[in-house]
């Protein structure tokens, strides 16, 4: 699959994922477009490929009603505000604590360049979503798409602000960071940790939670649809756990935060430099090391308070 194209989802009913390009990388960022009786789409993109959203939806024939972010990181809901624009009937539904982000975008703009550095280049300044366009979510409801619904599940561990979407009609859960970076090409699911509010027992729950629907269909926000395997979820358990170790061991041998990003930065697998260029594949390492370093410094203000 290349950036632009669109693909069914094998197996379900009139949907369909996107390949957004996303930093110039194949099968790394995925929307999704449910052509329901109330069409919807699942997470936009950063917005800068918005053109792939927008050709998509066209060759579709569809007219979004509702637009999903997963959560209000800019990978994911970089482009609400440019599909909200285009489509002026659509209502955006999103976590209530991700909705200010969305409305007024300053404060997600300067975390997100703190947290990705040299990656903002791949990135444009979101536009603002008028917040009557907006209809918070808490977790918990059920959303009417007509000929579907989708059930709305708080999932905090990534970030505060995420849900995840199941469809009880396919038996598909819209995954956003909940389980992880999918790997389509090495079939395996990658650690996903950014700061500054990744929370290690928060996204084991999240995981459980989505093994506990036992769904038929996972559709990762990074990358694409994959058939539901319980086995692979529990080994994303561990992943998480050891690599939040890894970085852990390495914070206490080098004493400085700025050498164990740059350690694991020299370090960033080669399978996966080989897969998405050796700038991107270290950049991740990067980004996820520094969200665990602030996670270990949040459990050590926790431990301190009692």
């Amino acid at each position: 699959m290349e950036p632009g194209d669109v693909e069914a989802v094998p197996g379900c009913t009139d949907l369909y994922y996107l390949d957004t390009g996303m930093y110039d990388t194949p099968n790394y960022g995925t929307v999704y477009v449910l052509d329901a009786e109330r069409p919807a789409v699942v997470d936009t993109g950063i917005g800068t490929n918005r053109e792939y959203l927008f050709d998509a939806l066209e060759e579709l024939g569809v007219t979004p009603d509702l637009i999903l972010p997963t959560h209000v990181h800019l990978d994911h809901a970089g482009g609400v505000g440019f599909l909200a624009e285009r489509y002026p009937d659509a209502t955006v539904r999103v976590h209530e604590v991700g909705a200010p982000h969305l409305v007024d975008p300053d404060r997600l703009i300067e975390g997100t360049k703190a947290a990705v550095g040299e990656q903002w280049e791949f990135y444009i300044d979101p536009k603002p979503v008028p917040e009557d366009r907006i209809d918070p979510l808490s977790g918990g409801e059920t959303l009417d798409l007509g000929d579907r619904d989708l059930d709305v599940h708080h999932a905090p561990g990534h970030a505060p602000h995420q849900v995840f979407f199941h469809d009880r009609g396919d038996d598909v859960v819209f995954t956003g960071d909940a389980a992880g970076i999918y790997v389509p090409a090495y079939d395996e699911i990658k650690e996903t940790t950014p700061p500054s509010t990744f929370d290690l027992d928060a996204c084991h729950g999240d995981v459980d939670a989505i093994r506990e629907l036992d769904p038929r269909v996972l559709c990762f926000g990074h990358f694409g649809p994959r058939e539901f395997d319980d086995g692979m979820l529990a080994e994303y358990k561990r992943t998480l756990l050891e690599w939040v170790e890894a970085v852990r061991r390495k914070r206490e041998g080098l004493d400085d935060d700025e050498a164990v990003v740059e350690h694991f930065a020299a370090h960033a697998p080669e399978r996966f430099v080989d897969l998405w260029g050796e700038r991107k594949a270290r950049a991740e390492e990067r980004l996820n090391a520094r969200g665990v370093l602030a996670y270990l410094d949040y459990v050590e203000r926790q431990t301190e308070q009692g």
